[in-house]
């Protein structure tokens, strides 16, 4: 049913960060998402191809889907790797790149002329409150400035690239345009792989299984989404979803790692599922 597309979005999107917890310590950030880029290239192509699915036709379709797949992917997940390979937890990088609904709310008026209502405006604010309340107190442990500054270019990258796709290319091919996408941003990440990481993969159960679910899962199943969610609805109201990550991630972690949930956690979480049903209802 369409109307649980977007809820479907978020538990397979808040896997992401269990998927990174899970696969990080086998293989450096960019070479692990090397490795995810090209597995997810191959099979689209193979998909797309055996599908006779149309390829982007001109060169301008072309220059634009790279450009948002290099912000969507390139920039957007490598920061959120970096970032917690770098040392922040899986909750605090959730909470920095969970303001993205307040800056799309910002930049989209002047770039796509959304405008939001009181309604939506306190959707927001409820949301950036009830995502604090989840992991706001974690931010004091193991916080250094790089670490920050890398989720902060996720923040940037899937902020941008979900306006940018809006305005210069909100339709095309899901599977070809997401192998474009992909491959400019394979493109960008694999040259910074060789160069800033060492050589070498452990090939674990536990790699290879974070690296099948971050392929089919992630890459293919939850980005198809949001490339649809992105086509179907204002760029504002789509990324009012992200206010759902951190929440979604605290109690995946807590069921698969035994991380344990505070009281004001589960406040934040109620907060955050009424700021987002203000934003993306009915009006």
């Amino acid at each position: 049913m369409p109307q649980l597309a977007p809820f479907v979005f978020v538990l397979l999107w808040s896997t992401g960060f269990i998927g990174a917890k899970l696969g990080l310590p086998y293989a450096g950030p960019l070479t692990f998402l090397s490795i995810r880029f090209i597995c997810v290239i191959v099979l689209l192509t193979l998909l797309a191809t055996v599908m006779r699915r149309p390829w982007p036709g001109g060169q301008r379709t072309w220059l634009h889907l790279a450009v948002a797949g290099v912000l969507l992917h390139a920039g957007y997940l490598s920061g959120v790797f970096c970032s917690i390979g770098a040392g922040l937890s899986a909750g605090q990088v959730a909470l920095i790149v969970g303001l993205q609904p307040v800056l799309t709310a910002i930049l989209g008026a002047p770039l796509l002329g959304e405008r939001l209502g009181g309604r939506q405006w306190l959707g927001l604010a409820c949301g950036f409150v009830g995502v604090a309340l989840v992991v706001g107190d974690r931010l004091g442990q193991a916080a250094t400035l790089p670490a920050l500054g890398l989720a902060g270019l996720g923040l940037a990258g899937i902020t941008l690239g979900t306006l940018y796709q809006k305005r210069f290319v909100p339709s095309f091919d899901l599977w070809t345009g997401s192998a474009v996408q992909f491959a400019a941003a394979l493109a960008v990440i694999g040259p910074l792989a060789w160069w800033l990481e060492p050589a070498g993969v452990a090939w674990t159960p536990s790699f290879l299984f974070a690296l099948g679910w971050l392929t089919l899962v992630l890459s293919i199943g939850a980005i198809s989404l949001l490339h649809l969610l992105i086509r179907r609805g204002e760029a504002t109201r789509v990324s009012a979803l992200f206010y759902l990550t951190p929440p979604t991630t605290a109690l995946m972690a807590w069921i698969i790692f035994d991380e344990r949930l505070a009281a004001g956690a589960l406040v934040g979480m109620a907060v955050c599922v009424f700021g987002v049903w203000l934003v993306i209802g009915r009006r």
